[in-house]
């Protein structure tokens, strides 16, 4: 793909997040494109948002599972940016058409203290680094086609990376935890979709560790020039599976002692 592919695709998938309306698979109009093209039109939509005066608040780790790998045939996660305008209150309510396809998945965050990065960060240093650990619900959407109609190709791990890694929203939960107070690995949830249990996990579905997870990222970021930086949250990555969440969807994540993240959808 050309600079100018990527600046296309970017303003498409930007449209289709302003007017609802989804665009097709990137991977069928552009059967040559790979990873760092992916990341070239997610950097191209990064680069819009903040001339349009969105702030960055974090980044997203997805695709961590082996279950979504395997689906995806590939064998390393995804990342995405979190925005400002992606933030949404525990216990608050997205508005009504607000996003496309709404799903959540709920996830371990990390909030920040001071910067990491480089080729070489270890989990020590991911540990050193941050503020505190919370019970978290991210928000999916998708601003492309998931299938095309006609050929019935799903999408590809391309595909979802250049649509900000499905990336839309976040819910932080209020309980806050020492990073190292406690094996994140068997921190879990029960999640709710209007009073009925959805689906079940453990952080150990995230790298066999949540930590490994920001690792992975730090590192992905410096091949880019970037690091993690102080105040900014990690979303870990999901240990459920997507739910979908329709118009009068309510959504309780239940960490047990880890705490608690609510969201309902208009």
């Amino acid at each position: 793909m050309t600079p100018e592919d990527h600046a296309r695709a970017a303003a498409d998938l930007l449209q289709a997040e302003r007017t609802g309306q989804q665009i097709g698979l990137l991977s069928l109009r552009h059967p040559e494109i790979g990873m760092d093209d992916a990341y070239a039109v997610q950097n191209a939509i990064y680069r819009q948002k903040l001339a349009e005066g969105r702030k960055v608040i974090g980044w997203k780790i997805g695709l961590t599972s082996k279950a979504m790998q395997y689906a995806l045939n590939i064998d390393i996660p995804d990342s995405g940016i979190l925005f400002d305008d992606m933030a949404f209150a525990n216990s608050g309510t997205v508005p009504a058409g607000r996003f496309i396809q709404p799903r959540i998945e709920a996830e371990i965050a990390f909030v920040m203290k001071s910067s990491v990065g480089g080729q070489n960060v270890t989990r020590e240093d991911v540990v050193a680094a941050t503020d505190y650990v919370a019970p978290s619900i991210e928000i999916l959407d998708t601003r492309i086609q998931r299938v095309d109609p006609e050929s019935g190709n799903a999408r590809t791990v391309y595909d979802t990376i250049s649509d900000n890694a499905a990336n839309a929203g976040i819910v932080l939960g209020a309980e806050r935890h020492a990073v190292d107070a406690l094996d994140l690995r068997w921190v879990g949830a029960l999640t709710f979709r209007n009073g009925e249990i959805e689906e079940t996990g453990l952080g150990a579905g995230v790298l066999n560790d949540p930590i490994e997870s920001v690792v992975w990222l730090a590192r992905r970021m410096a091949q880019y020039g970037q690091s993690i930086e102080p105040g900014q949250i990690i979303l870990s990555g999901s240990f459920i599976r997507p739910i979908e969440c329709p118009p009068g969807t309510a959504i309780h994540a239940d960490f047990g002692p880890f705490g608690s993240v609510d969201i309902n959808f208009a």
